[in-house]
């Protein structure tokens, strides 16, 4: 197996989605960590230092954009990708404005596609 040496932090509320995330990233040599709601979310971050966060957006608890703001008041230059089945422009333009955030649509793409993305943030080969 390869390793990667980068920490993420997966906050998802679906446990098999979450479980399929890890397993994938895992395989790919990263080192995970997971929450399943924001505010676990937020506490993992603080207590973990990730290199890069996958978030779904809605949360119980906080949501990931709520999570997500809070973090990037504390670290502007945390990468972030927000996952969501929400087809919602208002979303699309609050990421576009946090920089260094990916906005996914998780009807829309593939498993590689999000393992392609992080890499390319995190400038892995």
């Amino acid at each position: 197996m390869k390793k990667v040496n980068k920490k993420i932090l997966i906050v998802e509320d679906d446990p098999n989605f979450t479980s399929i995330l890890k397993e994938k990233f895992s395989e790919e040599g990263f080192l995970i960590f997971t929450a399943q709601d924001g505010k676990e979310g937020l506490r993992a971050s603080e207590a973990e230092k990730p290199d890069l966060i996958i978030s779904d957006i809605l949360l119980p608890r906080l949501s990931g954009m709520d999570m997500a703001k809070q973090i990037r008041a504390k670290n502007a230059s945390l990468p972030i990708v927000l996952l969501t089945n929400v087809k919602d422009t208002s979303y699309l333009e609050k990421t576009k404005k946090m920089g260094k955030a990916d906005y996914l649509i998780k009807s829309d793409i593939r498993l590689d596609d999000i393992v392609e993305v992080v890499k390319k943030r995190l400038k892995v080969k």
